[in-house]
């Protein structure tokens, strides 16, 4: 063949659609689970619950020992992440309430999200699952940078079942919205969401794409397949069977989400992030947070640290373990900083793909901070110390989690230079931020209940 002919024959291919996606930006894939105990994956010592998938991602590429999440609980978590920043600095602190006539109550509007910033970067967007950030009109996500949504805009949904006759104050039964459009459900919701996050992806094989997959699995109601509740018949404690079946059902969603990747040949060109939003709620849904202290709620590691890995096979090198403390917002920051997406001074968290590559050594931050309820509990991790300030225990304490990860030795007395040095970094962190803007959702509907009865129709 004339070298002209095989120059003319690069250009084309160089320049075709599939090609360029493949060879120019990465996509990106952020899989969330929801109240996942930090002890309830194969990749963080679970014998009793079979996660494969997931645990294959752990393996393709980094586990995080010590990856965090911005909140102890949903809602405000899920801000930090949209927002690319601390959601202390907005006042967004509280679950928020589901009210579809609220049309004040949701992520601000001032904050710029992280599927506008990717939408702005040539990426087309797609959000599916739990959206937990406003139920008004204003705050619908196609109005939030999203291509596409489909989801709930609520705090939980039921796995099998609208149902537009009952009412319930988060109403879980809601219909599921197709770019903002009802829908009903049919199957089971965890493997319908997977069902349009994988539409998505061959949808958008052919350009740069972000997926934000928000699984509400395996937060309540405790609800799994018939199929998979049998595969764990040997578990004595009915919760735990469940919770289990429905552990299990969600590692076989990713493992499809995985394979359809991997089918598109599009691992390669593919960064893959997964956590948990929080600390498993034990009590509640019999997750379990392994040697940890506390859970979902509380500033204690079982309330924050969680499940957190990063995948991106060829660029990120498997089988690494990091005990560096990193943070739920580190990960869009990533996400922003690879696609190129424009960044603005007000912006938090850092990129991690450096100091995943070795191109950068360290620890990506100096502290990590937690505050709820305008400061009532509070927390500060810098290197193994972390400092704890918490309703069910009088004073601040002190803990080295690196040698004592279930916080019960209590350092500070013992280390009161540590103590002031933490002290001061969360003062010096709390300056900028605003107190909470609207109520949690229970005082919510308390306030809702109480001017109602307080009015009453003339007969």
């Amino acid at each position: 063949m004339k070298k002209s002919v095989w120059i003319s024959l690069l250009v084309l291919i160089a320049t075709s659609p599939f090609v360029q996606a493949q060879s120019s930006t990465p996509n990106i894939v952020f899989i969330l689970a929801d109240d996942m105990g930090y002890g309830d994956l194969g990749a963080y010592g679970c014998q009793d619950i079979k996660t494969a998938h997931i645990d294959r991602l752990a393996e393709s590429g980094v586990r995080f020992t010590s990856g965090y999440s911005s909140h102890p609980y949903c809602s405000p978590m899920r801000a930090g992440l949209m927002a690319v920043r601390y959601q202390h600095r907005f006042g967004y602190e509280r679950n928020i309430a589901y009210d579809q006539h609220n049309m004040v109550m949701g992520l601000p509007k001032s904050e710029k999200t992280v599927a506008s910033r990717m939408k702005e970067a040539g990426y087309v967007t797609g959000g599916i699952g739990k959206w937990h950030l406003g139920a008004a009109e204003p705050f619908q996500p196609n109005g939030r940078g999203f291509d596409f949504f489909f989801g709930f805009r609520g705090g939980g949904h039921r796995y099998f079942d609208v149902n537009l006759n009952i009412r319930l104050h988060e109403n879980y039964y809601a219909p599921l919205e197709h770019n903002g459009q009802p829908e009903g459900l049919e199957g089971y919701l965890t493997t319908v969401l997977t069902d349009e996050a994988i539409g998505f992806i061959k949808s958008n094989k052919e350009n740069p794409f972000f997926l934000y997959l928000a699984y509400n699995a395996p937060h309540g109601p405790l609800e799994a397949p018939e199929s998979y509740k049998q595969k764990y018949s040997q578990i004595e404690d009915t919760k735990r069977r469940t919770y289990a079946a429905m552990v299990h059902a969600l590692d076989d969603q990713v493992g499809r989400i995985i394979k359809t990747l991997d089918e598109l040949q599009l691992t390669e060109n593919t960064i893959v992030f997964f956590m948990s939003d929080n600390g498993g709620p034990e009590h509640a849904n019999a997750s379990d947070n392994g040697p940890l202290r506390g859970g979902k709620g509380e500033v204690y590691e079982g309330g924050i640290r969680v499940p957190f890995m990063v995948s991106w096979p060829g660029t990120i090198s498997a089988g690494q373990v990091n005990d560096h403390p990193v943070m739920s917002i580190d990960l869009m920051r990533t996400a922003l900083e690879l696609g190129g997406a424009p960044i603005d001074e007000k912006l938090e968290g850092v990129n991690l793909v450096p100091f995943l590559t070795g191109k950068q050594s360290g620890a990506p931050h100096e502290a990590l901070f937690w505050r709820m309820e305008n400061g009532t509990d509070y927390a500060v991790r810098s290197g193994p110390w972390k400092l704890a300030k918490a309703r069910d225990q009088a004073g601040i304490q002190l803990y080295n989690v690196d040698e004592d990860i279930g916080e019960t030795k209590n350092l500070a007395s013992e280390r009161p230079e540590v103590l002031g040095r933490l002290i001061k970094l969360y003062e010096d962190w709390n300056t900028k931020n605003i107190a909470p803007f609207f109520p949690g959702y229970r005082e919510y509907h308390e306030r809702l209940d109480e001017f109602y009865q307080s009015i009453s129709a003339p007969l």
